[in-house]
């Protein structure tokens, strides 16, 4: 059976502490994919906010 985790957080680092902890379980045969990515939205005059996420694929 193939799975999906979703991750998402505002700052890179925690979607990278985050995503490290899921992957330290793993075991790496199962893993199939990491797919990432960034996403910018343009608040007011001067606020920019960013979505870090990421999915990774793997055999359950």
């Amino acid at each position: 059976m193939i799975k999906v985790k979703l991750f998402d957080h505002e700052h890179e680092k925690d979607l990278e502490v985050e995503m490290n902890k899921f992957l330290e379980k793993m075991d790496e045969k199962k893993l199939l994919d990491i797919k990432y990515n960034v996403a910018a939205v343009q608040e007011e005059e001067d606020e920019q906010i960013y979505c870090f996420s990421a999915m990774v694929i793997y055999k359950a």
